[in-house]
């Protein structure tokens, strides 16, 4: 929380049960982030076994695992729009429907281009929530726990990623990938179950002109007086505010206008940021190290052999890094996270590349591979998705999650496509090696362009961003 007596006098303030409240509409619309892992999950055992029974060749087993980022790239580019105009609840509830069908299509295959149509479909739900609930949780979150509310979503990511491990070694010895899948049915349904209660963001019925159903939505929540603050500084600005701590809107922010919206000066700031930030995350190489862990953790003798278990225990790790992240979000900061994440994951990637080289212990290749997986679980990895909900103001904060979305989606089937033939091309330690650069790059553009987000109002972040980038709005 912050404790300086100019932002806390301005911060609209909640009930303790109202505290209580939220958290419960955070950890119910998370669901959607634990379907986001799940669905990106359940495929790896699945498919041990569906190749079998289909007669799938290399490339068909590697097209239904990545049509799901393009499927996810559709949908994180028409959820913006989508949630502008209709709402973040009922774009929610669609998703979860969209995830259901997807897993029965998948379920119920007879053979490859019905899971295909499955695995699409299941991509767009999960594009769809990599962008609203960010958006949700930002709209939804007093300041004092901003950052913890917005690090469930990756915490549920993690989740949903370990559910999908674990379901894939319970069915495991029978083989029954379909099983896999229906699983994934129970919180597909709980997530529409759960948006037929959950309440409307405040800032889009304000945007939109709900300001009685915004009212009432506020009053459960806030201390007395909270709710007209809130809607006085609305109408003082005339454009949209943070229902958390009153913040007013940025200049460019006086309504939704899609790509037009976000390139305005005044937003353009947030935009680059977002973007390069999305980008970052997957360039830095994640994805990278998690597909030679099996190969590493079996040389390391760690029974990596088995597939499913060396899942189970990276997913652990996921799950314990994240819940860390958690607690120091909104403690330490955004940027110190980011700038301690990124230096982390420079060097582990690094000596990762040169155990390559020099061809040292196995073990060693291990210990490096986990301080890699660490380092960007407990920053790099949920950072980016609470500064997307945080940095844009709130009348383009749909359409700027959906942006930053979009190009991360993209950029982590960039990475796939090319990772494979780039280390054909210069071989294993060049290409960590390539990746450890990346990294380093991500720390000097975080500590010149990066603004810290805990505990400001959307005025300060952008006063901040514009000082940043040099950017004049008047």
């Amino acid at each position: 929380m912050d404790t300086r007596p100019t932002s806390e006098s301005r911060f609209v303030r909640l009930t303790p049960q109202g505290l209580k409240t939220v958290r419960r509409w955070a950890v119910s619309i998370t669901i959607g982030s634990f379907l986001f892992g799940f669905d990106t999950g359940i495929i790896s055992g699945a498919l041990l076994f569906i190749r079998d029974d289909f007669d799938l060749s290399s490339f068909e087993q590697s097209s239904v695992v990545s049509v799901l980022l393009l499927g996810a790239v559709v949908g994180a580019l028409v959820s913006g729009r989508i949630a502008d105009r209709y709402g973040r609840r009922p774009l929610l509830a669609g998703l979860g429907v969209l995830f259901l069908l997807g897993i029965v299509a998948a379920a119920v295959a007879g053979g490859y281009w019905l899971l295909m149509l499955g695995r699409v479909v299941m991509g767009l739900a999960v594009g769809g929530v990599s962008a609203t609930v960010p958006t949700y949780l930002g709209e939804m979150a007093p300041a004092q726990i901003r950052g913890r509310v917005l690090s469930l979503n990756q915490l549920l990511i993690t989740l949903g990623l370990l559910t999908s491990y674990l379901v894939n070694w319970a069915f495991a010895e029978s083989g029954n990938w379909r099983a896999m899948f229906w699983v994934g049915g129970v919180p597909s349904a709980l997530l529409v179950l759960v948006c037929l209660w959950l309440p409307e963001s405040p800032v889009w019925q304000i945007n939109h002109g709900r300001t009685d159903r915004a009212r009432r939505t506020l009053d459960k929540v806030t201390e007395p007086g909270g709710t007209d603050l809130v809607v006085s500084r609305f109408e003082d600005t005339g454009h949209g505010t943070d229902r958390d701590d009153g913040q007013r809107g940025d200049g460019a922010g006086s309504g939704p206008g899609g790509v037009r919206a976000l390139l305005a000066p005044a937003v353009r700031p947030a935009l680059l940021a977002a973007l390069i930030l999305a980008a970052l995350q997957q360039f830095s190489g994640i994805n990278t190290i998690l597909y030679y862990a099996p190969t590493i953790m079996g040389q390391a003798g760690l029974s990596a052999s088995n597939a499913i278990y060396y899942s189970v225990f990276i997913g652990v790790i996921n799950v314990i890094v994240t819940v860390v992240s958690l607690g120091l979000v909104d403690r330490l900061g955004r940027r110190p996270l980011l700038l301690g994440s990124l230096a982390g994951m420079a060097v582990s990637i690094a000596l990762l590349g040169v155990a390559f080289v020099a061809d040292l212990s196995p073990l060693l290749m291990l210990v490096f591979m986990m301080l890699y997986i660490v380092a960007f679980g407990v920053g790099m990895g949920p950072v980016f998705w609470v500064l997307l909900g945080e940095i844009f103001p709130p009348a383009q904060r749909a359409e700027g999650s959906s942006a930053g979305a979009t190009v991360n989606w993209l950029s982590n089937f960039v990475v796939s496509l090319l990772f494979l033939p780039l280390i054909s091309a210069v071989g294993e330690g060049p290409t960590f090696w390539i990746f450890a650069v990346i990294c380093v790059l991500g720390v000097a553009f975080v500590a010149r362009w990066v603004p810290e987000t805990r505990g400001r109002h959307i005025d300060e972040v952008g006063e901040d961003l514009h000082r940043r980038w040099n950017v004049r709005t008047e």
